[in-house]
C-alpha cells in the first residue's frame, strides 16, 4: 500500500531484545504485555528512523543489550511514498551510531527527508508543568517534521553559540571573532524562529479544520524578553548584548530561550493550570493535528509512536483515538499492558504480544 510505514523491523542486541523481527503491512501495530517486557524498546527502535537521539534521547551506547554490551543493530524496510528504502543503524561497542541508507553511509539528517515519526510518551505528560527545555524540544520536533532543514539550522546555531559562549567565559574581546559567530547565529536563528512559527500555523490550521474528540490548543512561541526574529535585528541584538552576556557567561538572547505556551482554547485556560487528564488530551490533540497537517502536505500520514497512551483514556476517548489514527491511515505503534485496551481497533490493527523470559524479550505475533 502507498504511504509512509515500516514493512520490516529487525533488532539485534538492542535494549532487552537479543533478536527480534516484525513484518508489518501499514496498519497500526498494537503491542501489549506486562511492564518491563520490552514494549517501549520496540517503539524506541522505530523512533530512530527519524533524525536525532530517539524518543528517550539516549546516547547510542546506552541502547546496547546488557550484560553483553556488544553493540547493537536496528534494520528496517521503510516504505516512503511508493519507494522502499533499506535502513541500517548500528553502534559497535563503545562507538557512535552509524547509518546506512540503501547500502550507503549517510548522515542522520537524511532520514528526515524520507520519514516523519511523531511520538507521545508517558514522560511527556509533565510537558506543561516542567521547564521550558522540554517544551522547546517538543516545538522543534514539530518544526522538524515539516522542515527537515530545521535540524541543520539548529545544529549550526548551537555550534556557533557554544563558540560565542566560550569567548564570553574566556573574556575574549575580539569584535571580528564575535561578529562572525553572531552572523552565523543570526542567520540560523532567524531560520529556526521562522520554521517554528510556520509549523505552529500548520498545526493550528489542522486543529481548526478537524472534528475531533480531543480539545484544541492555542499555541504561541514565548520568550523571557523581547527577541528579534529577523536576521539583521538578531545580529544587532547579539552585538548590543555582549557586555551583559559576558557578565552572565552565556548568550541571553536568541531562539534557544524560546518557550511554547499552550492554552486550552475552549476554556481559555493555560495548559499548566489544566487537570492531568486535560493536559494529556491536549498533547494527543497536538500530535494528531501535527499528523493531519503532515498528511495533507506530504500525501501520507507520519509514523506515530503512542507509548501507553490507551491506559490513560476512558473507553470512549480510546475508541475516538483509534478512529482518528485509522482515518489518517497512519501506522501507529501503540503499547499497553493488556490486549483488552485495543479491542476497539478490531481487525484494523496488527497485534503483537511481548513477554520477558530470563531477561530477554520475546515477541508473539497474533
Amino acid at each position: 500500500m502507498p504511504g509512509l510505514y515500516l514493512s520490516r523491523l529487525a533488532l539485534s542486541h538492542f535494549r532487552s531484545h537479543r533478536r527480534a523481527e516484525i513484518m508489518a503491512d501499514g496498519r497500526p501495530v498494537a503491542i501489549f504485555g506486562p511492564n518491563g517486557a520490552g514494549k517501549t524498546n520496540l517503539l524506541e527502535a522505530v523512533s530512530l528512523f527519524s533524525p536525532g537521539r530517539g524518543m528517550r534521547r539516549a546516547a547510542a551506547h546506552e541502547m546496547t543489550r546488557r550484560p553483553e554490551a556488544l553493540g547493537w543493530k536496528v534494520t528496517g524496510v521503510l516504505q516512503s511514498l511508493g519507494h522502499a528504502h533499506e535502513v541500517e543503524m548500528r553502534c559497535e561497542a563503545g562507538g557512535t551510531r552509524e547509518l546506512r541508507l540503501d547500502g550507503k553511509a549517510a548522515p542522520q539528517l537524511a532520514l528526515g527527508r524520507l520519514a516523519r515519526v511523531l511520538w507521545l510518551t508517558p514522560a511527556m505528560d509533565r510537558l506543561w508543568t516542567e521547564g521550558a527545555e522540554g517544551r522547546r524540544r517538543f516545538l522543534d520536533r514539530i518544526a522538524l517534521s515539516f522542515f527537515p532543514e530545521h535540524g541543520e539550522a539548529a545544529l549550526a546555531y548551537e555550534k556557533a553559540m557554544r563558540e560565542r559562549n566560550r569567548l564570553l567565559k574566556d573574556d575574549v574581546r575580539d569584535p571580528a571573532w564575535f561578529g562572525a559567530l553572531e552572523a552565523q547565529m543570526a542567520e540560523n536563528g532567524a531560520a529556526i524562529a521562522a520554521g517554528r512559527r510556520a509549523a505552529l500555523d500548520r498545526v493550528a490550521a489542522a486543529q481548526a479544520a478537524a472534528e475531533t474528540a480531543f480539545p484544541a490548543a492555542a499555541l504561541e512561541v514565548a520568550y523571557p524578553e523581547e527577541m528579534p526574529e529577523a536576521a539583521d535585528a538578531l545580529a544587532a541584538a547579539l552585538e548590543a548584548g555582549r557586555v551583559r552576556d559576558r557578565a552572565a557567561g552565556r548568550t541571553l538572547t536568541g531562539p534557544h530561550r524560546a518557550d511554547l505556551a499552550a492554552t486550552y482554547a475552549a476554556k481559555g485556560m493555560p495548559a499548566e493550570a489544566c487537570s492531568t487528564g486535560e493536559q494529556k488530551a491536549l498533547l494527543i490533540s497536538l500530535v494528531l493535528a501535527n499528523a493531519r497537517a503532515l498528511a495533507e502536505e506530504l500525501g501520507a500520514a507520519p509514523i506515530l509512536l503512542l507509548d501507553e497512551v490507551a491506559a490513560h483514556l476512558d473507553a470512549t476517548r480510546r475508541a475516538a483515538l483509534y478512529d482518528e489514527v485509522c482515518a489518517l491511515g497512519a501506522q501507529a505503534w501503540m503499547t499497553g499492558t493488556g490486549a483488552e485496551l485495543f479491542e476497539a481497533l478490531g481487525d484494523r490493527a496488527q497485534r503483537l504480544e511481548v513477554t520477558e523470559e530470563a531477561g530477554e524479550s520475546r515477541l508473539h505475533p497474533l
